[in-house]
């Protein structure tokens, strides 16, 4: 896997990175609530309970879309950030950059949580676009000032490791060393006394402070994947072959140490760093298999459609409440009460949605922050 990177040509867009994208953000955008609708009519309890977070540890399908939509914005930077390194840009035009990326995303993060609605006062600051903006902007700062691979994957294991450390290691005052509760956890106990605003779960946020650290390193687990994407020295078996094996080795790291470092989503331990940046590299393996190396793109144009305006959907669908509109337009099908009401209703807004995004897509307009 080495460290030479040969190509200073501007990179071939990959169509897998954009359908993976547009796939993790379809269950929030209304595939989570159409697969629960599902599973009501069918008694397929399992599949509801996948859409939905777990409490605190432990591993749903659910928990997976987040760090999954960060480790992609990973998968992005050697594809964009790196290649115009090797094309000479200049690193502060390209800190710039990030740094103008990060504060835009915090911002939209505010807009998300309602600040307009319940002013600073009442707001929580913390956010999922806040912490993806936050992380890619250090993530990114370690691949244009660190040149070599090996030196990024060393920031990486010291990421993961410092992040394991002081969750198991710092004592809570009240509660010790290694306590991994809502109340008695280092990341709650931080988030407490210095980040500003409300708290999701008035005595931690899943979106904290130290979390921001664990995330840094899932986004680096993404940048991993993008370096090995964009070698042109090996070939696409050989690609995916890497990608993998690593995510299997992830995956088996993260069980084995779950008995004694549990995998918890709410502070983002590096168990469930590891776990979901397994997963995460099975399925760019297996996507860019399908769509970029096999050619099967048709199938695809669904998700790349999504996501080519990931940010806007996100932002969109938590502003207009496409389940009223398309009640406006289908509610005569069918009594909307009813479970099979439901589930027409729910079609119909995801329905609605992208056509939205698919008349975008064709005029070309896209919200790139």
């Amino acid at each position: 896997m080495g460290t030479k990177e040969i190509s200073t040509k501007p990179p071939k867009r990959l169509y897998s990175l954009d359908a993976l994208r547009g796939f993790d953000m379809f269950w929030i955008t209304g595939g989570g609530m159409l697969a629960i609708t599902v599973s009501d009519l069918t008694g397929f309890e399992w599949l509801g309970v996948q859409m939905e977070h777990v409490k605190w540890d432990g591993f749903h399908f659910y928990d997976l879309i987040f760090p999954l939509f960060m480790f992609i914005a990973g998968v992005a930077i050697p594809l964009s950030v790196k290649a115009r390194l090797d094309r000479n840009v200049p690193k502060k035009k390209l800190l710039k950059k990030v740094f103008y990326r990060m504060v835009a995303l915090v911002l939209l993060g505010l807009v998300y949580n309602g600040v307009f609605k319940t002013g600073f006062a009442g707001s929580r600051f913390a956010s999922v676009l806040g912490q993806i903006g936050i992380a890619y902007f250090f993530a990114s700062l370690i691949v244009i000032y660190f040149k070599t691979f090996k030196a990024r994957l060393i920031w990486l294991g010291g990421i993961l490791a410092g992040y394991a450390m002081i969750q198991l290691l710092i004592p809570v005052p009240g509660f010790g060393a290694g306590v991994l509760t809502p109340e008695g956890s280092i990341n709650s106990f931080i988030d407490r006394l210095f980040l500003p605003g409300r708290l999701y779960g008035g005595t931690f946020d899943p979106e904290g402070l130290l979390c921001i650290i664990s995330a840094t390193g899932i986004t680096l687990m993404g940048t991993v994947a993008g370096n090995i994407l964009r070698r042109k020295d090996k070939t696409d078996w050989q690609k995916i072959s890497y990608l993998s094996a690593t995510g299997a080795g992830l995956i088996i790291s993260a069980l084995i140490i779950s008995p004694f470092y549990p995998i918890i989503k709410a502070c983002w331990t590096t168990s469930f760093n590891l776990l979901a940046g397994g997963i995460s590299f099975l399925l760019i393996a297996l996507f860019y298999l399908i769509i970029d190396h096999w050619g099967f793109k048709s199938w695809s144009f669904y998700f790349r459609v999504i996501g080519m305006n990931s940010i806007f959907v996100y932002m969109f669908r938590r502003i207009i409440n496409m389940q009223d509109i398309s009640e406006f337009f289908f509610g005569w099908l069918s009594n909307p009460e009813s479970n099979y009401g439901k589930l027409i209703i729910i079609i119909g807004a995801i329905a609605l949605t992208w056509l939205l995004l698919y008349y975008m897509y064709k005029k070309k307009i896209f919200l790139k922050v």
